[in-house]
């Protein structure tokens, strides 16, 4: 199927038979990325006394497994503000449309003391005066340990809160990285590119101009074979009613 959009006064049209797929899948075995010091995800058939929900075990005429995960510590998740809030919100309830214009940018972080750092002058410069929907960042190496690393207790990458702040200020609303976090690993609760890109001022109580309709996207994987440029976005959502749900974002080519 082939359809037309607008875009900054430019017609294009995007072929949805060619989806190329930026999300981790969830594995129950050590190729599952993990962060926030989880064990591996568990998919498993359910037991029962001596019935076990496995066809091959000749015991089920179907295959009936739980799964065991964590949205965030086990691969591409869409989150609302409820992540970092007193109060309770859903990001199945404030995701409401999921079809948007974004920017694939790639960025090499800097290093700064034993961080590496994401910066607002870096985001800028790889916008170059685009003012897309959705901002979906690739960070430098991109190398395939990303779909299977352990991040725990190794101080990934994140985005200064002044970058995540211009996103905002420029009309970005979602924001997709190939990181377990936009934040430090370690940094005390400040959550400060979080709270700067959903502009909340105070958990206890969300202020007016908290942005509820936007999401945050983390640990998507986006290869080297997918250029830097526009993009439609399908943000694609379990309906989980949670702070956050595993994703699958999927871009589309805007074809000229």
């Amino acid at each position: 199927m082939i359809a037309s959009i607008k875009h900054n006064y430019k017609n294009y049209t995007v072929d949805f038979s060619q989806p190329l797929d930026i999300s981790l899948p969830l594995t129950n075995d050590n190729q599952n990325p993990i962060a926030w010091y989880q064990d591996e995800p568990k998919i498993e058939p359910v037991t029962m006394g001596d019935w076990i929900g496995k066809v091959s075990e000749g015991k089920s005429s179907t295959n009936f497994n739980n799964i065991f995960f964590n949205p965030h510590a086990h691969g591409t998740h869409t989150e609302c503000l409820g992540h970092i809030t007193k109060d309770f919100y859903s990001v199945n309830q404030h995701l409401k449309t999921f079809f948007f214009v974004a920017e694939l940018i790639s960025i090499e972080p800097i290093a700064v003391g034993d961080d590496f750092i994401i910066t607002k002058e870096q985001v800028e410069k790889a916008l170059n005066g685009n003012n897309p929907e959705a901002i979906v960042i690739r960070t430098l190496p991109n190398i395939d340990n990303k779909k299977h690393k352990n991040y725990s207790n190794s101080n990934p990458p994140y985005l200064s809160d002044k970058a995540a702040t211009y996103i905002r200020e420029i009309g970005i609303k979602h924001l997709l990285i190939d990181l377990p976090s936009v934040d430090k690993e370690h940094d005390e609760g400040k959550l400060l590119a979080h709270k700067a890109f959903w502009n909340v001022k105070n958990i206890e109580e969300l202020n007016k101009n908290a942005r509820l309709d936007c999401t945050i996207t983390e640990m998507i994987f986006v290869d080297n074979s997918i250029k830097d440029g526009s993009y439609l976005l399908n943000l694609q959502m379990a309906p989980f009613e949670n702070d956050a749900s595993p994703s699958k974002p999927i871009l589309y080519k805007l074809n000229e």
